[in-house]
């Protein structure tokens, strides 16, 4: 195996005293790899780029490059990002050219990254009690920094000692696979790539280094930085709960196409309301992709479970049959031949929910059966707030869910059964997931404790999703041969034919 192809990338702006400095440090010790160094000037109003080109001796071989257009700090990495992914490269090293951060300790974040151990290495100022008020950072970013990396890692379910260090290096297999060129231009960028990384799955590490704070001109407006930080940090996790949606966090690990339909177990919701209403021993017809959840859970209870989908469950989601089959083409079995038949998050992704509801109840023996459904609220208050302000995003779940082919309030829902010829036999409201956003935590469990509280004030309005046990009325066909059995029996006896 040959050398790894690494690129030392150097941002620079209105650098043109310190740029020489940072190059002639970076150690030659990186020379026991295929080393570049690229330097991009953000089209700096001093003389940065022509000190880069004049530069004669580099410890490593250098290009230099000049934005005609200032892009902005987040602009400007993504530019020497996508150069590294068309180059080649095997990692890449983000360097301030303003000197605040040591190109010594360069050998140490490569490490991890080169020997498959790390996917991103963060150089962390705040690892070493004391470091970083030594080496001159403000009292001022100094309690800033620590506080807006504590609320992140209590949001994003991390433990990084600093979110907020500009010393990287990076996996480009992993850069290749997260949408970094849609993120801000602004500082905030490398929060955003922090998110990215950590929803796509990828291993982070962090390597303590040294703070240098000189006489460098800062240009991060503090304020502004840290609402954006925190902005994108809570949108990244209220994402989670389909509320609102950004592509740039649509990063996903992929895994399983059911995952997107995960258990729900632990706090309230359709599946833990379904798990109570149906008895130990029913028999079960569980459809759509919840349905190897919802059949695990049930065959521990002692229900026999048969599974309905377009494609089959994973082996270890064990059910005691399943039928492959598509809800857009007909009810394909009997639904008499079984208790409870369970439309959890199906109806909303019929192409004609009618059709559904018509050919459920007209399989033979249906009214036997109750059926449970959940579906999205789209009356939900955030998704109506969000339209009042011209918001209206499509997302990959949630009450928006792209995959979804109709909405529906409780209104609605209740007709599509009740002019089908559904008895509604309960409605109720379930509260937002958030569990699943924030994790199972005392702030998650309070918010769905006042979420159930202002359900119980409106739930067309609060509730995030409707559930409702409905049983189908008998079909005018079972009533018609009802009728013809009924008065056979009152007329010639139990054992004469009706002529």
């Amino acid at each position: 195996m040959g050398k790894r192809r690494v690129l030392v990338f150097i941002v620079a702006y209105n650098a043109e005293r310190t740029l020489e400095s940072v190059i002639r440090r970076i150690p030659a010790s990186l020379a026991a790899h295929d080393t570049h160094i690229l330097v991009i000037d953000d089209s700096s109003r001093d003389h940065t780029f022509e000190r880069a080109r004049a530069l004669e001796d580099a410890p490593f071989p250098m290009t230099a490059l000049c934005n005609p257009i200032n892009q902005g700090y987040g602009g400007n990495q993504k530019i020497g990002f996508h150069y590294a992914l068309k180059e080649k490269f095997d990692a890449v090293a983000l360097v301030h050219g303003d000197g605040q951060y040591a190109p010594e300790c360069l050998p140490d974040l490569f490490s991890p990254v080169l020997a498959g151990e790390a996917d991103a290495v963060f150089g962390s100022r705040m690892m070493v009690a004391g470091g970083a008020r030594r080496g001159g950072m403000p009292l001022y970013k100094r309690i800033g920094n620590r506080m807006l990396t504590a609320i992140q890692n209590r949001v994003l379910n991390t433990s990084l000692s600093e979110f907020h260090t500009g010393y990287r290096v990076y996996s480009v297999e992993a850069l290749a696979r997260i949408p970094f060129e849609r993120n801000t231009n602004d500082f905030h960028f490398d929060t955003e790539i922090i998110i990215q990384l950590l929803r796509a799955g990828f291993r982070i590490q962090e390597v303590p280094i040294p703070t240098h704070y000189g006489d460098e001109v800062c240009h991060v407006n503090g304020l502004a930085y840290a609402l954006n930080v925190l902005r994108a940090t809570l949108v990244s996790r209220v994402q989670d709960l389909g509320i609102l949606y950004e592509r740039k966090y649509d990063v996903a690990d992929g895994g399983d196409r059911h995952d997107l339909y995960r258990a729900t177990w632990g706090f309230e919701s359709p599946q833990t309301l379904t798990l109570e209403r149906v008895p130990a021993g029913a028999k079960v017809l569980a459809v759509g992709r919840a349905s190897g959840y919802m059949g695990r859970a049930l065959r521990d209870k002692g229900c026999e479970v048969t599974g309905l989908d377009t494609s089959a469950p994973p082996p270890e989601r064990e059910l005691n049959a399943f039928i492959r089959a598509d809800l857009n083409d007909g009810f394909p079995i009997a639904a008499g031949a079984f208790d409870y038949v369970l439309l959890l998050d199906v109806i909303e992704h019929a192409l004609s929910p009618e059709a559904v509801v018509d050919a459920l109840r007209s399989s033979p023996g249906a009214h036997a059966a109750r059926v449970l459904v959940s579906t999205a609220n789209v009356a939900f208050f955030i998704p109506r707030l969000m339209l009042l302000l011209g918001y209206f995003h499509y997302s990959a779940r949630g009450i928006l869910d792209v995959t979804h082919t109709r909405l529906f309030t409780f209104r609605t829902l209740r007709d599509l059964f009740e002019q089908a010829g559904y008895r509604i036999e309960e409605v109720r409201g379930v509260p937002a997931p958030f569990p699943l956003a924030f994790g199972d935590r005392p702030l998650a469990r309070a918010l769905m404790a006042v979420n159930r509280w202002l359900i119980r004030l409106s739930r067309a309005l609060f509730a995030y999703q409707i559930f409702l046990v409905v049983r189908p009325a008998p079909s005018l066909g079972s009533l018609l041969d009802s009728a013809i059995e009924t008065s056979r029996v009152r007329t010639t006896g139990p054992t004469a034919p009706l002529e």
